[in-house]
């Protein structure tokens, strides 16, 4: 992202959450802020949505990652944990959806200026800030995630379930796995949901053109995509990492999961949603 700007891939995240509410009435997802943090009407969410299929798959593949995080999370936090973190929050709005008890606390975690941003959303949409949740701004080319959430009370004595969506594909490799091996050495019980795709060059030529149209969408605002994953080499690792669960769902996963009466050939490659979790 840009110096003191905010993140335009977040917006536009955001954006295909408030469009699944409209086009597909939040079938997979329901978000009932996501039009009020976002600013924009029904009408306008429908007009500026993109027709063609990969706009489509796109925005359910969004839909679909945060309904599989947000069902991990309530897991956790049925087998008590307490603490949530939610790293690249952008506009996403859990927190504000959410009704805590027992203690629990949530922690979202962003750049300065995209948190910025969020906070004067929220102020205009007229969203309560709930007592429950703590803003963590954090500058990963001058600060680290354990400092960051160090900073603003996290207990990282106590297990915590991190969500941490439409992130990892813009860092390197090494920056992902250092916020993994951070997650990976807190107490059982922690767990977290990320997601990411398959090398560009193992992609049907469909779902390459569409890639390389994004790539150098993203790159153009200067947030360019910059790792891939193999699903076995990434479940290996993980292991290793002092996970001890791991589960992935990758394109055909995801298509029994949440369409399973769609006909047709379900491409073997793409998107990924993975649940990590110290057991």
């Amino acid at each position: 992202m840009r110096l003191q700007e905010p993140s335009r891939t977040a917006r536009a995240a955001a954006f295909h959450r408030a469009a699944h509410q409209v086009l597909e009435q939040g079938r997979i997802f329901s978000d009932p802020l996501a039009l009020r943090i976002l600013g924009a009407d029904e009408e306008t969410v429908a007009r500026e949505a993109g027709e063609r299929q990969m706009d489509r798959r796109m925005r359910l593949f969004i839909a679909i990652r945060h309904r599989f995080a947000e069902d991990a999370l309530s897991k956790a936090l049925g087998k008590g944990v307490r603490q949530i973190v939610v790293l690249g929050a952008g506009l996403d709005t859990w927190a504000y959806r959410a009704r805590l008890r027992d203690g629990a606390r949530t922690f979202e975690v962003d750049h300065p200026a995209t948190q910025a941003w969020k906070r004067d959303r929220l102020m205009t949409a007229g969203i309560a800030v709930p007592r429950s949740l703590t803003f963590a701004p954090v500058d990963f080319e001058r600060d680290t995630l354990a400092h960051g959430l160090a900073a603003v009370g996290f207990d990282p004595l106590q297990p915590a379930f991190f969500t941490w969506l439409g992130v990892v594909p813009y860092l390197t490799v090494e920056a992902a796995w250092a916020t993994l091996e951070f997650i990976g050495a807190l107490p059982p019980g922690t767990g977290v949901v990320f997601d990411y795709s398959d090398p560009p060059e193992s992609l049907s030529p469909e779902l390459r053109a569409f890639h390389d149209e994004r790539a150098a969408r993203v790159a153009a605002v200067g947030e360019g995509f910059l790792s891939y994953f193999e699903a076995d080499p990434l479940r290996s690792e993980l292991l290793a990492r002092g996970f001890s669960e791991v589960e992935d769902l990758g394109p055909r996963e995801i298509a029994r999961a949440y369409f399973p009466s769609r006909k047709g050939e379900i491409p073997a490659r793409g998107g990924h949603v993975v649940r990590a979790a110290r057991a």
